[in-house]
């Protein structure tokens, strides 16, 4: 990849190759590819020619059966009769698999124990509870065979009543005396005295709507059955441990009898975070069953109408404010639309409420949150977690202020950050110090930057002189907590071996699914030992070397397992040093790693020769690291703690039109100013940086999830789902590193995490269009615009608009 490339790839005024390494800190290394280099993603070539290999292009072994789960066509019903007669006796069927075959558990949840894997069909029958719910399973020589042999299945139904909207979870929920899980709240200072003595209110409702994962690899489980019961599973998953646990649990088996194994995803953004259990335990039960090799492969159709979407919610809002835009109060009212079972969705509630501040102090704050049942997929992890969805909330509520005082939305952005590194801290509406805050420093370098007052002047200009089209100027933070908001997560495990040759193997409990982290570890290794990072063998991920470890997720992969594979391999260099010290007669501080080569006093050695010495002494050139990440502590019955080690920042300023008789419209440009720390790899970064603000604006904007009133999803394949392309890029699309980053934690070289926080800069998109249908009514009225601002929403929004002048 040469600079001309990533030239054009970060925009006007986005940093090459050449410009990062200027940008490197101080102890950035010369050996190639260490910590700090922007070096290409170790499977980026693969990715591009095709030859890199995910676990269905793995060889099948002999007597591979193929698996088709057949689903449920009812929302809500009882199955009053199952006969699967026929089913078994079409032709290439092994095996015909439904809850009476399961020797363990029936349940793949990850928490709660509500996910049966097959309808349990006991007592007065098995109730389904979202079309695409799992009925049975067929395990058949091909797929195509399976899929007939499905078809011959004799199923009938008693309906029973189904929630589908918010509005029906919020009925069910009343009439049935209970929410899915009980409701939660966030409480600092006296919000309602401070409410009723604010100057001005700002209040109104947002609906922020869900989101399909859409990877690129669907899911996909392979099985394998070993000798002594044990089974071999590989798994398109995010968290191996968990499905490790999940198969073994439904099989009856101990862990240790399970082992789970990848290389690498073509994607998952959470969406391969709980969910995946269920098809590898499908895929399991068959191996078990048939002594055969089994794999469980779904369709982008099947895949989209069986699996969990980002989570849905509702936020009403009630803002105090003082005359220059001080926020003195803030009420929020989340109503989260959670599916049929519990799946994730207690603490990605949670971190919405987290996030329902951003980057503002709030002097008084209520955030009440209810997590509602509806007889839809269950809904689950997704990049932030919950967090974009508080933030929208937040967001909204600065526009409407803006709009009430007549002032610019930035400056009432401004006027409520949270006070600076050094000043007096504030505290969140969960109690915690904010100590690190930067927004204002990264804010004001993109305002400045971006042209941000001009822009808006021109902006101005423009619509007074443009009666069809209409542009709509914003500039939004993003202040992000890092860490699991489950404290027991927040730990990794991470293997390192040195043969006698100098070259590394490493391994680790993360997972690679395109986000670079494999590449990134790699590099903290081979800064560790100063060696060039060919040198480092990068594995696939595995419960077999690396037990009990936590999803890939939180953006906490490279901050958990680069710690823990640096521990590795510092008690790897700690014994070459001792050994070096103890055989050549110099202090260990005369034992200096160099790139590629080791100081020993006045001598100088390879390191591959220092290594081959310490093998023939009976050096050990193997060890574990571990990390659990320090000083987090949340007490939830109180509302109250540390639940983050430190907090990400950035802002973006986005500027769109809009056509005011269709509602179509285009971003424009975007100026995206992201704090990163100081980068393991500026390279990745500034990716994950890009990826996830292009998400995020698909989010926001044209990923529109509908169900019928049966309960049926309709955009369930990518002829009705639109995710944003190449096209949907701002040809002017300025991207930058913030170059003052350093994190003031003690992460793995002062880094920050990047996965995430990148998503919720597209909130700028969403205020940019509000401010462009502001400007078509002539700033005369306040619009009410939903998530995702689809053409036919921002449409009806400019109508009304108009209509209330």
């Amino acid at each position: 990849m040469d600079e001309t490339r990533i030239q054009d790839r970060s925009g006007a005024g986005g940093p090459g190759l050449a410009e990062l390494d200027e940008r490197a800190p101080s102890h950035a290394p010369r050996i190639r590819g260490g910590v700090a280099s922007p070096t290409v993603h170790d499977s980026g070539l693969k990715h591009v020619t095709g030859a890199a290999r995910y676990t269905d292009d793995e060889p099948e072994l002999p007597g591979t059966l193929q698996v088709f789960i057949a689903m449920s066509p009812k929302a809500h019903a009882r199955i009053t009769r199952l006969d699967l007669a026929a089913v078994g006796d079409a032709p290439g069927v092994a095996v015909v698999l439904t809850a009476a075959d399961i020797p363990g558990q029936n349940d793949y949840s990850p928490v709660f124990g509500d996910d049966p894997i097959f309808p349990p069909l006991t007592g007065d029958g098995a109730i389904v509870q979202y079309v695409g719910q799992p009925l049975f399973a067929v395990a058949a020589e091909t797929e195509g065979a399976a899929r007939a042999a499905a078809k011959l299945a004799v199923v009938e139904y008693e309906d029973l009543p189904a929630a589908v909207s918010i509005d029906d979870a919020v009925t069910h929920a009343d009439e049935a005396g209970a929410d899915l899980l009980p409701a939660y709240e966030m409480r600092l200072g006296d919000v309602g005295a401070a409410l009723e003595a604010a100057p001005g209110r700002a209040g109104g409702r947002v609906e922020v709507g869900g989101q399909d994962h859409f990877y690129l690899e669907g899911q996909v489980a392979y099985a394998v059955p070993m000798e002594d019961g044990d089974v071999f599973v590989r798994s398109s998953t995010q968290h191996p441990s968990e499905v490790q646990h999940n198969v073994a649990k439904m099989l009856g088996l101990p862990d240790h009898a399970v082992t789970v194994e990848l290389r690498r995803m073509g994607g998952g953004f959470g969406g391969k975070e709980s969910q995946p259990a269920l098809f590898a335990a499908v895929a399991a039960l068959a191996a078990v069953k048939t002594g055969r090799p089994a794999k469980c492969r779904l369709d982008r159709d099947d895949d989209m109408e069986m699996t969990g979407k980002r989570h849905e919610v509702r936020i009403d809002y009630d803002l105090g404010f003082a005359e220059d835009g001080t926020i003195l109060a803030a009420d929020f009212a989340h109503v989260v639309r959670c599916g049929y079972s519990s799946d994730l969705s207690a603490a990605i509630a949670d971190r919405a409420m987290f996030h329902a501040d951003n980057a503002y102090d709030l002097k008084a704050a209520r955030i009440n949150s209810r997590r509602l049942k509806t007889h839809t997929v269950s809904n689950t992890a997704f990049r932030g977690f919950g967090g974009p969805q508080g933030m929208v909330g937040i967001e909204r509520a600065m526009d409407e202020i803006a709009f009430l005082t007549g002032l610019d939305p930035l400056d009432v952005r401004k006027r409520n950050f949270y006070p600076a590194v050094g000043a007096e801290p504030a505290t969140t509406p969960y109690h915690m110090k904010v100590t690190d805050c930067v927004i204002g420093e990264i804010v004001a370098e993109l305002e400045a930057s971006s042209d941000y007052r001009a822009r808006r002047e021109a902006v101005k200009r423009f619509n007074a002189g443009s009666g069809v089209l209409k542009k709509g100027l914003a500039l939004t933070p993003v202040k992000f907590g890092i860490s699991f908001t489950t404290t027991h997560l927040n730990q990794a495990g991470a293997l390192v071996h040195v043969y006698k040759d100098g070259s590394v193997h490493l391994n680790h409990g993360g997972t690679e699914m395109g986000q670079g982290l494999f590449v990134k570890v790699a590099q903290v290794v081979a800064e560790e030992f100063q060696i060039d990072l060919d040198r480092v063998k990068i594995t696939a991920t595995t419960t077999a070397k690396v037990p009990n470890t936590s999803a890939t997720a939180a953006s906490s992969g490279s901050d958990l397992n680069g710690m823990a594979a640096q521990a590795a391999a510092r008690t790897i260099k700690d014994r070459l040093i001792a050994f070096a010290a103890t055989r050549y007669h110099v202090a260990p501080d005369q034992v200096v790693f160099k790139p590629n080569r080791v100081l020993v006093g006045n001598m100088e050695k390879r390191f591959s020769d220092l290594v081959g010495e310490a093998y023939l002494a009976r050096v050990s050139l193997s060890s574990t690291g571990f990390y659990a990440t320090p000083e987090i502590d949340y007490d939830r019955e109180a509302a109250s703690g540390r639940p983050f080690y430190y907090f990400a920042y950035g802002a973006a300023c986005s500027e769109v039109v809009v056509d005011t008789l269709t509602g179509e419209y285009r971003l424009l440009r975007a100026d995206i100013l992201h704090d990163v720390g100081r980068s393991l790899n500026p390279a990745i970064d500034m990716g994950q940086i890009e990826g996830g603000f292009i998400q995020g604006m698909g989010w926001l904007t044209t990923e529109e999830l509908w169900w019928n009133d049966k309960g049926r999803l309709m955009t369930h394949a990518p002829s009705t789902y639109k995710i944003p392309t190449a096209n949907d890029r701002p040809d002017d699309f300025r991207i930058a590193i913030w170059e003052k980053g350093e994190n003031r934690s003690e992460t793995v070289y002062r880094s920050k995490a990047v996965g995430e926080p990148p998503f919720m800069l597209a909130i700028s998109v969403f205020s940019a269009l509000t401010d462009a249908v502001i400007a078509a009514g002539e700033g005369k009225a306040f619009p009410r615009l939903d998530a995702p601002a689809t053409p036919e929403r921002v449409l009806k929004a400019v109508e009304e608009v108009r209509d209330g002048l």
